[in-house]
């Protein structure tokens, strides 16, 4: 009996040694979800929902924070912030005339302040994703603005969706200026 006693001790040391493993390994799971989560905000939610599970969805979150931090992004200075103030102004001007050529205005605009930002600007689906990580708030914006934008082009976007594509437009522009106030 007192052979067995030994292997006992050994064989419930090897669980215990297990069990704190892996009660470790779902704590850092759970850890790395919620900061993702906290991170990402909506774009979180709508990553899983997109790819069907949560632990592709992270992967995927994970690569796009991995992507950006490749780029070298920097404030605008405020000489580049008040100039492109102006030209937002003059583009909402444009928009009581002529609303399509706004749109299309402000979704240029924006894309120069990202390109002046350090962001790449050649595919929207991959702008999409690298605004992600450092402006999760205001990327379902973008994404509807130019849903809206697109719809325009084909003549399927009312007055109406053309202001709320205004007022997205805006909300990424001021999130990407960085300026903490909200233009009118």
């Amino acid at each position: 009996m007192q052979t067995t006693t030994p292997v006992l001790y050994y064989v419930i040391g090897a669980i215990v040694v297990i069990a704190i493993v892996a009660i470790a390994i779902a704590v850092s799971r759970r850890n790395a979800s919620a900061r993702l989560q906290s991170r990402f905000g909506p774009e979180y939610e709508r990553t899983v929902r997109e790819r069907g599970d949560r632990a592709t969805a992270e992967r995927e979150l994970v690569a796009r924070e991995e992507r950006v931090k490749r780029f070298h992004i920097e404030e605008l200075p405020a000489g580049a912030r008040e100039r492109y103030t102006e030209e937002w102004r003059t583009v909402q001007t444009h928009f009581v005339d002529h609303p399509k050529t706004a749109i299309d205005e402000a979704d240029h605009l924006v894309m120069n302040v990202m390109r002046d930002r350090g962001y790449p600007v050649d595919n929207f689906d991959q702008q999409v994703s690298d605004l992600s990580p450092d402006h999760p708030g205001v990327v379902q914006n973008y994404r509807t603005a130019h849903d809206i934008a697109m719809r325009s082009e084909d003549g399927d976007a009312s007055t109406e969706d053309l202001r709320q594509a205004m007022v997205h437009y805006r909300a990424l522009f001021t999130d990407l200026l960085g300026t903490g106030t909200k233009e009118t």
